[in-house]
């Protein structure tokens, strides 16, 4: 039988399953949109064929669809490890942890197709990219900020909700309890996935609150959208996926002494790279310096040398 501990720190664990698919949702943009975004800025429009065009969307939508609904399976994971913590285990255990990602990415494949039968991943000029098209589909645009924003904004918000409620239930009894229910460091795990879910719904709100709005009457509404308001709505909600990185290493101290180590062994292996380069050319010029004649003192002439040879 395993220790309370050991089992604690297993459980913990398999909750990081999230962390990292969360990360791998984050990365996507990183790997093939954004260059080719980076790509049609310079050139001033897409040249990269429809092909590319369908490619890039879909892994855009991939990328914001996995962000959210792994948000969510944090939360779910979350609450159950902090309020339901004696049926956890059983239910997280890593191989269901790791179907339950499975099913959260297989659903954000299911969650994406439907924009190729609509046609709504398209080029967009004001913000260089190709994007899901809110104004291709009104009831399609409804339906994808209903199920892919609003429903996983109100189950998180329910889950850390009744965190919040545990957590001052605990911090109120502590002084009475000699082995509290709520560990110091599953309290800053929560709060850094906490962080991360209020900046996610903070940087998309603008983007999903404009789409809903022009779906309900393009006519009327669709018009009146500034531009600036819809690039800078859109550059904040993709921007939120380089936020996650900073508020792991800000909040989580385990990320900031790994992103300690990564940064010492990135800066010793260039110190090395350049002391070996260094002494590769010391050396090369003692040896060039030992194959070269003698210097001339002041009692021999060219002349002399010359005639001795």
């Amino acid at each position: 039988m395993s220790s309370p501990n050991k089992q604690k720190e297993k459980d913990k664990h398999t909750g990081n399953v999230f962390v990292v698919s969360l990360a791998f949702a984050d990365l996507v943009v990183a790997f093939y949109p954004y260059p080719l975004v980076l790509y049609a800025l310079f050139h001033d429009g897409w040249a990269l064929g429809n092909t590319q065009c369908m490619v890039s969307g879909f892994l855009m939508g991939l990328s914001v669809i996995g962000s959210i609904f792994n948000i969510t399976g944090i939360a779910v994971n979350r609450y159950c490890y902090i309020c339901h913590s004696f049926s956890y285990s059983r239910l997280y255990s890593y191989r269901n942890t790791l179907l339950f990602v499975a099913l959260i990415w297989a659903l954000t494949i299911v969650a994406i197709v439907p924009n190729f039968f609509v046609g709504s991943l398209r080029y967009d000029p004001r913000v260089y990219s190709c994007t899901f098209a809110q104004n291709v589909s009104s009831s399609y645009t409804v339906a994808v900020v209903v199920v892919h924003f609003l429903v996983p904004i109100a189950v998180v918000t329910f889950c850390y909700l009744r965190i919040w409620v545990l957590v001052i239930q605990v911090r109120r009894k502590v002084k009475n309890e000699d082995s509290p229910r709520l560990r110091p460091s599953d309290l800053r795990n929560f709060i850094t996935m906490f962080v991360v879910f209020v900046l996610f719904a903070i940087c998309w709100a603008p983007l999903n609150l404009i789409g809903l709005a022009v779906a309900i009457d393009p006519a009327r509404v669709g018009p009146h959208i500034p531009e600036w308001l819809f690039v800078v709505s859109y550059f904040m909600a993709y921007f939120n996926s380089c936020l996650n990185a900073i508020i792991y290493g800000l909040l989580n101290r385990n990320f900031r002494n790994e992103y300690k180590c990564i940064v010492t062994s990135v800066w010793v292996t260039r110190l090395f790279m350049t002391e070996t380069s260094r002494a590769a050319t010391d050396g090369r010029s003692m040896r060039s310096k030992q194959s070269l004649p003698p210097p001339l003192n002041n009692n021999e002439s060219v002349r002399d040398r010359v005639m001795k040879e």
